[in-house]
């Protein structure tokens, strides 16, 4: 099962409609999927306790089973001030290092509403990411501009369907 992070925990976020349409183009191909959504996180994850397993909430403990678990991750990562969302990387580390993510495999795919879809956010969680030794797929599709590019959770510029398309197809023989 291939894991899709939608990288915000921002109410009615484009990244989460990107993932659900992540997941529509995975489900033709035949692959389960999961999307977890950061909004799930739960609301003091941030505090100190994130520093203090024994301290972690059950809801918290679930979406790390989830990643525990997962074998392919998809992350959709806005761009946030040049870079990607804080709540991900906090979500990051959280997540049981090293184990959580060394010797898997994921794919990101940037978003943005400017100019640049997100280039310097996936280098920059690139770099991390490789940090906790995840494998990242080199396709990295990235989307300037998303917001004048989506309607009804789909895509109205077809360069952008056939690039996500494209990364799939790379994703499931990697």
């Amino acid at each position: 099962m291939i894991l899709i992070i939608s990288g915000t925990n921002r109410p009615n976020s484009i990244t989460l409609k990107v993932a659900k349409l992540y997941q529509q183009l995975l489900e033709t191909r035949g692959q389960a999927s999961d999307i977890l959504d950061l909004q799930d996180l739960p609301i003091d994850f941030a505090s100190p306790s994130l520093y203090k397993s024994e301290l972690y909430s059950q809801e918290f403990l679930e979406l790390r089973k989830r990643v525990a678990e997962a074998q392919k991750m998809v992350f959709i990562v806005p761009e946030y001030n040049c870079s990607y969302p804080g709540v991900l990387k906090a979500f990051i580390d959280g997540l049981e290092y090293p184990e959580a993510l060394r010797r898997k495999k994921g794919a990101l795919v940037g978003l943005s509403t400017g100019s640049q879809g997100g280039n310097i956010a996936l280098s920059h969680l690139t770099d991390v990411l490789h940090y906790c030794g995840l494998h990242v797929l080199a396709q990295k599709p990235r989307f300037p501009y998303i917001h004048k590019h989506m309607q009804e959770g789909q895509f109205t510029n077809p360069l952008y369907k056939q690039l996500l398309e494209e990364q799939i197809d790379e994703l499931l023989v990697f």
